[in-house]
């Protein structure tokens, strides 16, 4: 039995198919949002069970294979956006990480469409809770059958991949993105530190 096996049984044992597919997503989505380029696509993404972090791909890469187990056809959704939408969160942590930002081409981000109760539902689990604190966009409250929201601002059109379409992504990163990510990571890990000071800090 595999890893992915395992996490699976662990954690659905006991709920019907909605409470199933909420606590994967939930599982999923608190999965610390981390950017390590070995497995960001779909060659590398089972290592995110041995990471325990990961970025946008292997957490949707995870996430269909999760919800295939529970007869949940997925397709891959693709968005170009631009990381310096978020500059302005970013500046006011940092001015270096916020300039790194505004000197990025054009991203791509990777989330799932489901189909659930005949329709097709955005399901985006990228960004864990406590990155709530610097004002990103997490979905803290999924209720297993409505679209999420998406982390990002499109910047172009949407995009759909299959499965056999998406094992065939894979990343090529330039040297501004080989700078950017690893403050980006410091940067999310900071907000992370904070939340956990907020929450022993007592009312």
């Amino acid at each position: 039995m595999n890893n992915i096996d395992e996490k699976f049984k662990e954690w659905t044992k006991g709920k019907d198919p909605l409470q199933a597919r909420i606590n994967i997503f939930c599982q999923i989505r608190d999965i610390p949002y981390t950017i390590v380029p070995e497995i960001m696509d779909y060659r590398g993404y089972r290592n995110i069970l041995k990471t325990g972090k990961g970025s946008c791909s292997p957490k949707h890469f995870l996430l269909s294979e999760m919800f295939r187990r529970l007869d949940l056809p997925v397709f891959y959704a693709v968005y170009p956006h631009r990381w310096d939408e978020i500059a302005g969160i970013m500046g006011e942590y940092s001015v270096r990480l916020k300039d790194m930002a505004l000197a990025l081409p054009v991203s791509r981000h990777l989330a799932c469409k489901v189909e659930i109760n005949d329709k097709l539902v955005l399901v985006d689990a990228t960004l864990d809770l406590p990155l709530q604190k610097a004002d990103f966009q997490v979905n803290a409250n999924w209720d297993g059958k409505s679209d999420t929201t998406l982390p990002v601002t499109p910047c172009g059109e949407e995009e759909y991949y299959s499965e056999s379409e998406a094992r065939l992504m894979h990343t090529v990163l330039d040297d501004r993105f080989r700078a950017f990510y690893p403050e980006l990571n410091l940067f999310l890990d900071q907000m992370r530190r904070l939340y956990n000071y907020l929450l022993v800090i007592p009312e």
